[in-house]
């Protein structure tokens, strides 16, 4: 007796259940992601380079040095943090005119130099420079 060999049908995989699971995640991704874009404060640090000289004016500039271990000086002053704030308006209150400029060491905490911006945008300061220090 011989048997007969039936052409064995070929297994498939049906994909449909898994794209649908996959569109229905997509879905659901894209409706719980929030698109509110906060607003944030966009610093790029200078590179050091060559020194400039900068033409003085009768307005002597008000400095804010930023050290290594984050330590705040307003014109050679120490200054807290806390107290950052009412140093530059009593600096930009004795000369409106007079810029502002940050030298902030590479090592510094950004946050610092953040600090300073937001206090000097604070009390009105709108010429700002930052620089860094030599190490």
């Amino acid at each position: 007796m011989r048997r007969r060999h039936r052409e064995e049908e070929e297994a498939e995989i049906n994909i449909t259940p898994m794209l649908d699971i996959v569109f229905i995640m997509l879905i659901f991704f894209i409706v719980t992601t929030s698109f509110v874009r906060e607003q944030g404060l966009d610093i790029s640090r200078p590179s050091q380079s060559e020194q400039k000289t900068v033409q003085e004016d009768q307005n002597l500039p008000i400095v804010v040095r930023i050290d290594q271990t984050s330590m705040i000086t307003v014109n050679k002053r120490r200054v807290e943090p806390d107290a950052l704030r009412a140093n530059l308006e009593r600096e930009y209150a004795q000369s409106p005119q007079s810029p502002l400029i940050v030298a902030a060491h590479p090592d510094a905490n950004t946050n610092a130099l953040v600090q300073v911006l937001d206090s000097a945008n604070v009390v009105g300061i709108s010429n700002i420079s930052v620089a860094t220090e030599n190490q």
